[in-house]
């Protein structure tokens, strides 16, 4: 995770002649803070549609991503159903289900798929971890069966880390959580192919928000809570009118806070918010979520009934929710700010 204001490099190059270059002199801090900064300053150049010829490279990029072989991805896919299908499969007909763009370029199979497999592959963490015969839960899949088991003894395992609860292995991936469809859009309609958006997603999901995918995705809930710590920090009047009257973060928040924020439409604007939260940390998404409240403040105070205004964020503005995300972020106290780090992971 890096502060969302690094100090700005002596010069900073055009965004395609820095991927292109890569790191100076093999220099891989100083090459990764010239392209953060400069997606953090400029963002990453992209048509009306959102679409970009340098986007889904610098995401996994800033994704720490090396390349998957397509024929992993594909050995992923033969599995076929993973135990979460019934559950995939309730979500991908309403994925972004009312943006034509995203209808337009990612099939229902194709996200289907995508999940199935990342899906398996926490499944393959989570077997690694409890069968001991590696030592990290996030262990890249190898396509040697090393002692893996049976596909139904896999899925039995499966089972049971999803039915993890608090008195249990709160620790354990599971193999498809709510909001897993949505964080998986973005890729899809980014990448140029299913395995390049299956590898950014499983980096998304275990790398840099490994919180929300185990046990009661606890992360998720966190993520909830401190919007309302933010919130008080940024804006009291607006928290404590808030407060007044019963709505708590949990109310309204939730399914921003899961998402990343990609529940809100437009999908071009979605993808610039996710240039910044990938540059800067994603746990900037609780401040960011609370940029969108004080956007809509004097709507939320003047209203007779503001959990009608709430119950649908307005469309997104990413440059104004950026502005003001790494305003409010100066504000937090450090203890604050290190338990916005912390709730991700």
């Amino acid at each position: 995770m890096v502060h969302p204001t690094p100090p700005p490099p002596p010069q900073v190059e055009p965004l395609d002649t820095i991927l292109r270059r890569g790191p100076p002199a093999g220099d891989v801090p100083a090459g990764l803070a010239a392209l953060r900064y400069k997606v953090l300053v400029d963002g990453i150049p992209s048509n009306s549609d959102g679409m970009s010829d340098h986007r889904i490279y610098t995401w996994l990029i800033l994704l720490n991503a090396p390349p998957l072989p397509t024929d992993t991805y594909l050995d992923l896919v033969r599995q076929g159903a993973s135990p979460a299908h019934a559950k995939i499969r309730n979500d991908t007909f309403r994925t972004l289900a009312t943006d034509p763009l995203f209808r337009r370029r990612v099939t229902e199979n194709s996200l289907t798929r995508v999940l199935n497999a990342a899906s398996w592959k926490l499944l393959d963490a989570h077997e690694a971890r409890v069968g001991g015969w590696i030592r990290s839960p996030d262990a890249s899949f190898s396509e040697e069966d090393g002692g893996r088991g049976t596909r139904s003894q896999r899925a039995s395992l499966a089972g049971s880390a999803a039915g993890s609860t608090a008195g249990e292995d709160k620790s354990a991936y599971v193999g498809y959580v709510q909001g897993m469809n949505v964080l998986a859009a973005p890729f899809l309609y980014t990448a140029r192919s299913e395995a390049e958006a299956f590898v950014a997603f499983d980096a998304l999901l275990r790398h840099e928000l490994p919180g929300y995918i185990r046990g009661s995705m606890e992360g998720v809930h966190a993520g909830v809570r401190l919007v309302d710590e933010v919130l008080a920090v940024c804006d009291p009047k607006l928290y404590s009118h808030l407060l007044s009257r019963g709505l708590r973060a949990e109310v309204y928040a939730f399914p921003s806070v899961l998402t990343l924020c990609a529940c809100t439409p437009p999908l071009p604007e979605v993808l610039a918010l996710w240039d910044f939260l990938l540059a800067c940390g994603v746990h900037l998404n609780v401040v960011a979520v609370v940029a969108q409240l004080v956007l809509i403040r004097e709507q939320v105070l003047g209203a007779e009934s503001p959990n009608q205004i709430l119950r649908s964020f307005p469309p997104l503005q990413a440059g104004k929710i950026k502005a003001l995300t790494i305003s409010f972020v100066a504000r937090l106290p450090d203890e604050l700010y290190r338990r916005l780090i912390e709730h991700v992971r």
